[in-house]
């Protein structure tokens, strides 16, 4: 479990981000652009600019450390490097390069290929096999299915639901599709301008959500894509 007790990012004026939440196996944060998502993320992974303010206290029995946190991005071929082949790509050695690329359902001959020879579900895939190749207790997933079609979409979470049994690792999972959550996250936070509006499992969100925001949220369904912070 991880408690974030306090997490909140500002500029010398604007407070940006003030919640407080707690991930005990798989848990969403879903808002519109500019709610607040990516700063989290951002925040986790340390990767705030100077000029922000950052305060953030949580409890574990882990430390979120680079050992510790799994980063699954939203497009696989902007992280991947395209010259590189996908065997020179892990910081693991050829027996656990072959071992994880089997988890993830993929040949071993991936391993000589680059980038570009894979479709995004397959870089997807590749992604997942580094990061887990590290076992790590959180992992943080930046709307992973975005760049994908229905059928890898589905894949990929079908994927990580499964990994998540076998490697018993938290999930933190940034979306603003509802319906890619569905099938992997017990708990859902809605975001609105940096605060945490309503929360509850999927079908207390779905069919109990109280506040206007979310009913607009669940109404758009989720379909424009939207730009980030």
């Amino acid at each position: 479990m991880l408690n974030i007790k306090t997490l909140s990012v500002s500029t010398n004026l604007t407070k940006l981000v003030d919640v407080s939440f707690t991930i005990s196996s798989s848990t969403a944060l879903v808002g519109q652009s500019g709610s607040g998502k990516s700063l989290i993320l951002k925040s986790i992974l340390k990767l705030l600019p100077n000029n922000l303010t950052k305060t953030f206290q949580y409890s574990s029995d882990f430390d979120l450390t680079y050992e510790n946190i799994g980063f699954i991005p939203q497009n696989p071929f902007t992280s991947l490097s395209p010259l590189t082949k996908i065997k020179n790509q892990f910081f693991c050695d050829y027996e656990k390069q072959v071992e994880m690329l089997k988890i993830v359902n993929l040949d071993l001959d991936t391993l000589e290929k680059f980038p570009a020879q894979l479709s995004g579900g397959q870089c997807q895939r590749v992604i997942l096999a580094i990061v887990l190749s590290k076992v790590p207790k959180i992992l943080l997933l930046d709307e992973p299915t975005t760049a994908l079609d229905k059928q890898s979409s589905k894949l990929i979470i079908d994927l990580i639901k499964s990994l998540q049994n076998q490697f018993k690792f938290l999930i933190l999972f940034v979306t603003h599709d509802i319906l890619s959550i569905k099938d992997i996250c017990n708990d859902i936070i809605i975001l609105k301008d940096g605060k945490i509006v309503e929360n509850g499992s999927y079908n207390e969100i779905i069919n109990n959500h109280i506040n206007p925001y979310t009913k607009k949220l669940i109404n758009s369904n989720f379909q424009t894509r939207e730009y980030r912070l």
